[in-house]
């Protein structure tokens, strides 16, 4: 196997067991010792980011409306936090409900925890592409980067997007700051490995990876760092360890976190 230990990052928080994109999920990946967090970010109708992955609400706050049609007032009065523990009323050990970890979360707000926490902790910021906002999603995240200093090659941000487009854009706006082009199917990368800048990350579907066995060795060999999405099985990291991945995005960080420490220091 590859001699790297790859960075953990918590896929939308610790999300196997939390609600996706509420400040609990995040706690949870970070008290499990998650290096990284990843999110999706959104345009409110009155301009904030908040971290949400679907377009609308329906899956996560039993809602039919659009982030992009709703003020940030009015996604905070829905509970996003329900419709994973539907049965919490019955559950005498399951959590109280609490407004601060439950409702939606801006990405201040997350920017903010991951300022203040003790240990350095990296952040994988995903631009969701379409959006009826087009480019201003990414010169609000630049601007939010640059209130924080995060808006340069030391910054614990990275930025990623299934988007070439939304890239390049951030390139301009954030000259330094990490850039990861996602790819979500193999076919693609014949194109876009003409394309993407010589120093930006790669980051194919842990699916992708397995059923084209060739492709993480073509990316590597092309001279870009791996961070694979979505690996949460002992096969998948093993397979990611045989690559020499540099980062793996997951719901279950500390199971990850085991499985490595188990392997030892070096993973290999």
């Amino acid at each position: 196997m590859g001699g790297v230990r790859p960075q953990v990052v918590a896929h939308r928080g610790a999300s196997h067991e939390n609600a996706e994109h509420t400040l609990r999920a995040y706690l949870a990946a970070l008290d499990a010792g998650a290096e990284g967090l990843e999110c999706d970010v959104r345009l409110t109708a009155d301009g904030h980011l908040v971290c949400v992955h679907d377009r609308d609400l329906r899956r996560t706050a039993y809602s039919r409306s659009l982030v992009s049609e709703t003020d940030l007032a009015d996604l905070a009065d829905l509970d996003f936090h329900s419709w994973k523990h539907p049965w919490a009323d019955l559950d005498d050990e399951a959590p109280d409900p609490d407004e601060r970890l439950d409702r939606v979360l801006t990405l201040r707000a997350l920017l903010e925890t991951v300022a203040d926490y003790d240990r350095r902790v990296e952040l994988a910021i995903e631009t969701k592409h379409p959006t009826r906002y087009g480019g201003l999603v990414e010169r609000r995240l630049a601007e939010l980067l640059r209130q924080f200093g995060w808006d340069r090659a030391d910054s614990p941000v990275r930025v990623m997007s299934f988007s070439y487009t939304a890239l390049q854009r951030m390139e301009r706006l954030a000259r330094g700051v990490p850039l990861v082009m996602l790819v979500e199917h193999a076919r693609s990368w014949t194109l876009l490995r003409r394309v993407v800048g010589a120093d930006w990350i790669v980051g194919p579907g842990i699916a992708e990876l397995t059923e084209h066995p060739r492709l993480g060795r073509r990316i590597a060999d092309a001279g870009h760092d791996l961070h694979v999405w979505t690996v949460n099985t002992e096969a998948e990291l093993d397979l990611c360890l045989e690559l020499g991945v540099k980062a793996v995005i997951t719901d279950r960080p500390a199971y990850l976190l085991d499985l490595l420490d188990q392997r030892g220091p070096a993973a290999g």
